[in-house]
């Protein structure tokens, strides 16, 4: 098929993110969606402290600026899907049976707008019909005590929940009976938690906005701030302007590296914008181990001439393995490791360079690192380096982990875990006069598995869309339709809500933007972003149906009928939030006074032993060096290696549009970012129909991708998540997080039939 046939137009790629057509873009959003005065009123509140936490990314509004306008293009799109004026109500479930709706793309099955009320669909059923609140909790809570085991059951949950429901929710799950408490992060940054655990003892970031106004130098590996944080370029724009050198690492050189065009500022819409990246590596696909082994061997080359470049006193005061780690660095050669990368060595020296000469450094990374299958190694290769410098726990250095969803952080410090650590389960027993259990729970892909193996029978999902989020997606989907009961908990609809188990249920809750009305007034929730500040956010919309239920109402109603004899008083903590947040008070660390915080500022940071005490509370009370081995990946010569990336009108599995303006696409989605060499050279043609499949598993296959030529390393590609999410086996995983390898597929081409 043709570029025309399959309409799908191809322009140069552009080279700044931002400028006008960042609010162009955003307005149409909301005018298409929803109404103009709704968005201007929800835009007006968001991201303030007394209005509601933006529905996008985590990444932070500092204090100082919780006056100022503090939104992106990305984020108003998000807020579009939330206040859209479609309804996917009753009246729509009975003019679209299960399988008309399951042959919808993500875009248009969004479009169908926000869930009303209550669905149920049972098998044999061709459509989801209406079902009234108390009729759903009392079926789900009869399913699940029926079950011959507790471990039969599991609660996923989403990055958009709030604290407050994310704790009443893993109490109920561990009253219940059972850890089976996996969360979106088991598919994206459950490798930066394991990592920065084991050698810096708190598996968050170590840094504040501020200090990206204190860094001399900062790495960002693996991340499109761009289109998936857009609030981060500001930050970035503000380090460059004090002389921040700023080195990117990415497979694909994209325009919110380059260049930002801030849109809230006049010469952000009439000028250039500003030079973001001093310096751009454009690594292999899962070449940044070897990259970052590489800057490693060329400081302690630096460092025997200029020894100051090595922070002795540190390394000696405050870390551990030192000795181990320097022998693994010295046992690879640099002449490999150069290869492996993909970047050029004078380059690499370079990048090593600025590294020796800067002060203080901050690393930052997303889902180019986590997702492969030595992800947890990666990034303990590149604490190694920060530790070298003894850039960890002071101003202007340290770790960002930069999550994807707003409150997938929170929801960890909540409890959320199928490894909860043990002072959780003490303070939660002696808090609540029963006996937690000590049996680790399963994660996200084990439940897939579980589900198809039959010894699953029931799963309950608090947001998210767990289909499209999932490697496999059609083993997925048999998982899902081979459950007992499946239970969604969203505000739109979603594929995942699209293949039921035997009996399934949606129900529809509240918005962030929208106000949350309980018997005793309006009630605020709150959420912790990337750099560990918790504050409060409070819709201001009016509900876009009056069936809805807040998360919090929906779980307490749910934990009444199943635990109907547990000391605590479910249905009371729906009238008043704040006695959930005295209950997190009571059980979880850095939470004293929750309420008093939030109610006087209305946000606060919590405590980080290693920001604020350079303290790491490891195994060793140490922080850890780590010695990791280094393998070359070879592939076969018709075999690539193909990651998975996200369009500019995505967040996440959410699709607002049809367009990658940055990247040049306009009207399409099936696209395989290709080498314009490697096009050639295998007997491609650019615009060109072929068939993806994967390498070991050539059944697994996506048909009708249509080649775009793209400045991408030779024998990588890179295609959209979720639709590639097929070409992912269930097995291909990181050896320690069991994250999804998403950006390490190795695949074959073959001509469409």
């Amino acid at each position: 098929m043709s570029k025309k046939e399959n309409n799908v137009k191809v322009a140069k790629p552009e080279t700044a993110a931002g400028g006008v057509r960042s609010l162009t873009n955003a307005a149409q959003h909301i005018w298409h969606k929803s109404d103009m005065l709704t968005g201007i009123k929800a835009v007006k509140s968001m991201n303030k402290i007394g209005g509601f936490d933006c529905p996008g990314c985590a990444w932070p509004t500092a204090p100082e600026e919780a006056l100022a306008v503090e939104i992106c293009e990305n984020g108003i799109k998000a807020l579009a899907e939330e206040i859209t004026t479609g309804h996917a109500n009753g009246e729509f479930f009975a003019e679209h049976s299960l399988q008309e709706l399951q042959q919808m793309d993500d875009y248009h099955l969004g479009m169908a707008g926000r869930l009303t009320e209550p669905m149920i669909i049972r098998s044999g059923d061709t459509h989801y019909q209406a079902i009234n609140w108390d009729e759903a909790f009392d079926l789900i809570a009869k399913e699940l005590l029926a079950l011959d085991d507790r471990e039969q059951a599991a609660f996923y949950t989403s990055g958009r929940t709030s604290n407050e429901a994310a704790f009443l929710y893993q109490l109920m799950v561990r009253m219940y009976g059972t850890n089976n408490l996996p969360d979106s992060a088991d598919l994206c940054h459950e490798a930066s938690g394991i990592a920065l655990n084991e050698t810096l003892g708190i598996g968050k970031g170590t840094v504040t906005v501020d200090d990206f106004n204190k860094a001399d130098a900062i790495f960002i590996f693996g991340q499109n701030p761009g289109s998936n944080h857009p609030r981060m370029l500001k930050a970035l724009q503000k380090a460059a302007a004090k002389g921040c050198k700023i080195v990117s690492i990415n497979p694909l050189i994209e325009a919110g590296l380059m260049r930002f065009k801030n849109p809230q500022h006049l010469s952000g819409i009439i000028g250039n914008g500003s030079a973001l990246s001093d310096l751009l590596l454009q690594v292999n696909i899962n070449g940044d181990m070897a990259l970052i082994s590489a800057i490693i061997k060329i400081v302690f080359e630096i460092a025997e001439a200029k020894s100051h470049v090595i922070d002795h006193k540190f390394i000696d005061d405050a870390t551990q393995g030192f000795g181990e780690f320097k022998e693994s660095i010295a046992k690879l050669d640099l002449n490999e490791l150069i290869a492996a990368s993909g970047v050029e060595e004078k380059l690499i020296r370079e990048a090593a360079e600025i590294f020796c000469n800067s002060k203080n450094v901050i690393a930052c990374w997303a889902m180019g690192l986590t997702q492969h299958h030595d992800g947890v190694a990666t990034i303990q290769q590149l604490v190694n380096l920060l530790l070298l410098g003894g850039h960890v726990g002071r101003a202007g250095a340290g770790v960002c982990p930069v999550r994807g969803h707003s409150n997938v952080q929170g929801d960890k410090t909540m409890g959320i875990t199928e490894n909860p650590p043990a002072y959780l389960l003490k303070n939660l027993s002696e808090r609540f006069n029963f006996t937690a259990p000590t049996k680790a729970g399963i994660d996200t892909i084990s439940v897939i598995n579980g589900l198809n193996a039959g010894s699953m029978k029931v799963l309950v999902t608090l947001g998210g869309n767990l289909l499209m989020a999932s490697p496999d997606t059609k083993s997925t989907a048999k998982a899902l339709q081979n459950a007992e009961l499946t239970v969604h908990i969203a505000t739109k609809l979603n594929h995942t809500h699209l293949y039921p188990g035997k009996v399934s249920l949606i129900l529809p809750c509240l918005a962030r933007s929208e106000k949350d009305r309980q018997k005793l007034g309006e009630q605020l929730v709150t959420v912790e972003n990337s750099m560990g500040i918790v504050h409060r956010s409070s819709g201001v919309l009016e509900p876009c149906s009056d069936k809805l239920l807040s998360e919090v109402a929906i779980v307490a109603n749910l934990a009444a009928r199943l635990l109907p004899t547990a000391p605590v008083n479910w249905l009371n903590l729906i009238d008043n939030y704040a006695l959930i947040r005295d209950l997190i008070s009571d059980v979880i660390p850095g939470f004293q006074d929750f309420n008093h915080k939030i109610d006087t500022d209305g946000w606060f940071y919590l405590y980080n032993a290693v920001r604020d005490e350079q303290k790491f509370v490891t195994t060793t009370g140490k922080a850890n060096f780590t010695a990791h081995s280094f393998s070359k990946r070879e592939l076969a010569t018709d075999e690539y290696l193909l990651m998975t990336t996200r369009s500019h009108d995505q967040f996440n599995t959410t699709v607002s549009g049809m367009n990658d303006r940055y990247r040049g696409i306009k009207g399409g989605r099936m696209i395989l970012f290709m080498n314009a060499e490697d096009i050639q050279d295998n007997g491609f043609t650019d615009g060109q129909m072929v068939t993806v499949y994967n390498s070991k598993y050539p059944d697994m296959e996506l048909a009708g991708l249509q080649i775009v030529s793209y400045d991408i390393p030779r024998k990588c590609l890179a295609s959209y998540f979720p639709e590639a999410n097929v070409l992912i086996p269930l097995d291909s995983l990181d050896m320690r997080s069991k994250t999804p390898t998403s950006k390490s597929i190795v695949v074959k081409l073959r001509h469409n039939s």
